[in-house]
Parts: structure tokens; C-alpha cells; sequence
């Protein structure tokens, strides 16, 4: 066998993000210490681009269309690694997703969510999952230990931030209300490594689970450049 077919075969052996990005590249990433290039071409699938077209549309006739739009792009700029060459395979963006809460979309990995927007007034309210020990004084996965000082930094204003601990071993719920609270929680450095930590670690577990529920379209708002 020739040393290429060996790497090629080495690549379909492994799982998740490691298959494009060694554990260091990873790592430096998650730190904000090196940029990473999607060489990645978009593999698209007319039919399923098709099937959330009229999804797509009703929420475009939302008043909270615009600011949805937006924060969707800094989220795939900031916080998944290579989007365009992880698209769909390893996250996916669903439009108006069917099941209970009513998001307007929702971003899944392997079996996880890892981000909703909801509508909140005429506005926005997002809810973020991401590793319990990011967020407590001691970095224990221990309820009694969240840090809400570090919270509250995380935000404009205190009151935007609340937080809840869903099932499920070392995962925190936090819920931002607006637009410009959004903006920062995302560009803040402790919570935006928190962020890129919990979708590192659930896009390294495998194919997502949730590919036939990828909407295009609004995937095309988070890989624009």
C-alpha cells in the first residue's frame, strides 16, 4: 500500500474534527491563538436546500429576522471550526425547528444543541450550552460553585444573563436576552473559549445526527465572509 493510501486510510478511521484538525491545531484555536483556514469546498444537497426554502422564508418575515441573520454570522465565524468544511456532517443550522420551545433556529452537533435563538418580544434571547467547570470558581463541574460575578461580565447588564443545568453530566444552560448582550457574550474571551470548548468537544464524538434538518440558507449567512 502506498504511504498516500495509508492517509487516506488513517483519515476514514478517525473521528470527529480530528480527521481535518490535529489536537494542537485544536487547541490553539480554542485558545484564540491561531486562525484556521477552511480550505473545505460546501458539499450541498439541492433537495434538502429546497425542502427548507419556505421555512427559511417565514422567518424572514419575522421582526426578528435581521438581528437572527446577524448573530448567525458571527456564531459561524467565531465559534465552529472550519464551518464550511463541517457543514451539515459534523453541525447543522435548523430553521423553526419542530420540536418543543419554539426556537427560531438551533444548532446541533453529533447528538448535542448547541445554540437556539428564540424570539423575545420583538427581539432575540439565545441560550447557549456549554461545559459546567467554564463557569464555576473552582472549574468543578459543582452547581454551588457558578461563578454569576463572571456571568454578569459576560453581558451588558446582569439582568440579561440567567442560567439553569439541564441533565446530563458537566453541561450548563445560559440564557442572554438581546441583541447587543448576544454580541458581547459571543466576543467576550472566557465565555467565547466556553463556546468553542463544549462544540469542540461534541463535534469530536462523531457525524452529527441531525443532517436532514440542515437549512441551507441560513447556513449560507454563517459561512459568509
Amino acid at each position: 500500500m502506498r504511504t498516500t493510501d495509508v492517509s487516506a486510510t488513517a483519515r476514514q478511521s478517525t473521528t470527529g474534527l480530528r480527521r481535518f484538525l490535529d489536537l494542537g491545531q485544536q487547541r490553539k484555536w480554542l485558545e484564540g491563538k491561531a486562525a484556521l483556514r477552511d480550505t473545505g469546498e460546501r458539499q450541498e444537497s439541492p433537495e434538502l436546500r429546497l425542502k427548507y426554502v419556505a421555512k427559511y422564508q417565514r422567518l424572514l418575515r419575522r421582526p426578528q429576522a435581521q438581528e437572527v441573520l446577524e448573530i448567525l454570522g458571527l456564531y459561524g465565524r467565531d465559534c465552529i471550526p472550519i464551518p464550511g468544511t463541517t457543514e451539515r456532517h459534523y453541525w447543522s443550522v435548523s430553521c423553526l425547528p419542530s420540536t418543543p420551545g419554539k426556537a427560531l433556529i438551533r444548532i446541533n452537533a453529533s447528538w448535542m444543541e448547541l445554540f437556539s435563538l428564540y424570539a423575545e418580544g420583538d427581539g432575540i434571547r439565545a441560550l447557549f450550552l456549554v461545559h459546567l467547570s467554564d463557569f464555576t470558581r473552582d472549574h468543578s463541574p459543582e452547581p454551588g460553585q457558578v461563578d454569576e460575578a463572571l456571568l454578569a461580565r459576560c453581558a451588558t447588564t446582569p439582568e440579561d444573563v440567567s442560567w439553569f443545568i439541564p441533565r446530563g453530566e458537566d453541561i450548563f444552560g445560559i440564557k442572554v436576552r438581546g441583541i447587543a448582550s448576544i454580541r458581547k457574550f459571543i466576543a467576550t474571551r472566557h465565555s467565547l473559549r466556553a463556546i468553542r470548548a463544549f462544540n469542540l468537544t461534541h463535534m469530536n464524538r462523531g457525524r452529527n445526527a441531525y443532517q436532514a434538518s440542515h437549512c441551507y440558507s441560513l447556513a449560507d449567512h454563517m459561512l459568509s465572509r
